[in-house]
């Protein structure tokens, strides 16, 4: 690349530092209204929350062997599986050679605890001391038995890939209190042979996609590309994002000034900046 000085007249040089100025003063103004909620103006009620930690487990125990406790099932322990329940329902590859459909309850025993009453599995002791102080949502289902579409629904709401996961959408809607920080991050267990975790699991779906999650990773770079490379001081990395600007604020320029994707782009280059 030719340096700048080198091909520079008066004229390009005042239109530069003008967009320089602009691509300032528009990231300045894109992480200061980008920190808050997208979604909070149109709020009915004010949002208490101030932080969420949402732990998901691919492939953990059955809810049935924890608190999910069905009498039923286990008073009807090994009787076929009636028609009704079942509904013309195909057989999947796992079931489907199989000659009967018998119900099956879990083996563990459940007691009841805390004021409440809240049924849990005795695999729980420690749970159960502070079931009171817990909310169990039993009346949620999918529509889809398979793993992939049901662990896509439990993110997003659709079995489908493409909608805004859950983490997105509280970005969304309460922001961030903390303008150096993303406010959705994610954090993926080391791979042991489970469920595979796909990216469209944290992802931002129809919304910008600064509201999708950041993940971190173990080791010494938990966010790609956050660190200086060898050489490279703070402030030559200010001068290259000024001039990374330049160039986004002439493409906003031939696109009439609208293009959420490139002041998305914007807004996350001066937040891995401030990291």
């Amino acid at each position: 690349m030719l340096p700048v000085a080198g091909q520079a007249t008066r004229r390009r040089i005042l239109q530069r530092s003008a967009l320089g100025f602009g691509g300032l003063a528009c990231a300045s103004l894109l992480h200061q209204s980008h920190s808050r909620a997208s979604g909070a103006e149109g709020l009915h009620h004010p949002a208490r929350a101030k932080r969420v930690i949402f732990l998901f487990q691919s492939g953990g125990p059955s809810q049935l062997d924890l608190f999910d406790y069905k009498p039923e099932l286990r008073q009807k322990h090994g009787q076929e599986l009636p028609a009704e329940v079942r509904m013309g329902q195909r057989l999947t590859a796992m079931s489907g050679n199989q000659a009967t459909l018998p119900l099956v309850s879990s083996p563990f025993g459940f007691q009841q605890h805390g004021d409440s009453g809240a049924w849990l599995s005795d695999l729980l002791p420690r749970t159960a001391a502070i079931a009171d102080d817990l909310c169990f949502i039993r009346s949620m289902h999918t529509p889809s038995i398979n793993h992939g579409p049901g662990v896509m629904f439990m993110q997003t709401g659709s079995q489908f890939p493409g909608r805004p996961s859950i983490g997105a959408w509280l970005d969304y809607g309460l922001g961030t209190e903390n303008e150096n920080l993303p406010a959705y991050v994610v954090m993926v267990s080391k791979d042991q042979g489970g469920q595979p975790l796909m990216s469209t699991l944290w992802g931002s779906g129809f919304l910008p996609s600064r509201h999708q999650g950041s993940q971190f990773r173990p080791g010494p770079e938990p966010v790609l590309y956050v660190n200086n490379p060898a050489g490279l001081d703070q402030a030559d990395k200010r001068r290259m994002l000024n001039s990374l600007q330049q160039l986004h604020q002439h493409d906003l320029r031939e696109v009439g000034g609208v293009d959420r994707q490139l002041e998305t782009q914007i807004a996350q280059h001066e937040l891995a900046f401030r990291m």
